[in-house]
């Protein structure tokens, strides 16, 4: 019987973690399947992928975006409607030293120091506590998924493979022990992991979060 969640569990410093959009002809990897093959050419096997958060019509980020330490796209600090917006959102970043972090908007600084981030909202955890908006037994049921930090370090990335409530996710990410936890989109999901057999490699997106290995 198959769990409810596609997941996926990693030590950044051991593993390479990396967040992808565009090459370096700036064309976009669009799908899980589009980077797959981008990453064959160069010699590195995807063994986990999702998409890494929001974005515009124009496919471009909603929100912070650093590839390789690059702001592609700056912070977004403003107010509006939707997911994205539901306060306090946050990011997830990884610093140059390969320890990742997740903290509110508000929180975040860029000391020079992050080699890569995605912006995204709600926070699902915020110092362990659910986010104050959600409520159990909501009827705003989607394939959801989001990502969370260990106390180990570690990385937690889980997509659902039923439609599910922001409260329910969020318990999710809690009682895996995560302490912060963000969540990245919702219907549009598709996660990568063939160890796993979920093996998707369709999807249209901006961002996308990738583990790769080199090829033997």
């Amino acid at each position: 019987m198959k769990t409810s969640y596609v997941s996926y569990r990693l030590d950044p410093r051991r593993q390479a973690l990396r967040m992808y959009w565009r090459d370096s002809q700036g064309r976009r990897y669009a799908s899980l399947g589009g980077l797959r093959q981008a990453l064959a050419t160069q010699h590195d096997s995807m063994l986990f992928a999702m998409n890494g958060g929001m974005f515009d019509p124009s496919f471009t980020p909603q929100g912070l975006f650093i590839e390789a330490g690059k702001t592609v796209v700056p912070l977004d600090t403003a107010t509006g409607a939707g997911n994205f917006y539901l306060k306090p959102n946050g990011v997830f970043y990884l610093t140059t030293d390969s320890t990742a972090h997740i903290c509110q908007t508000a929180a975040f600084r860029n000391n020079g120091r992050v080699a890569y981030a995605t912006q995204s909202g709600p926070m699902l955890l915020i110092d362990g506590r659910l986010h104050p908006a959600f409520r159990p037994g909501s009827a705003n049921l989607q394939i959801r998924n989001g990502v969370g930090i260990l106390p180990n370090g570690q990385v937690l990335l889980a997509m659902s493979r039923r439609k599910i409530n922001f409260y329910d996710f969020a318990e999710y990410f809690r009682k895996a022990g995560c302490r912060q936890a963000l969540y990245l989109d919702g219907y549009v999901s598709r996660t990568y992991k063939p160890a796993a057999g979920s093996t998707q490699t369709d999807g249209d997106f901006g961002v996308i979060i990738g583990v790769t290995i080199p090829k033997p």
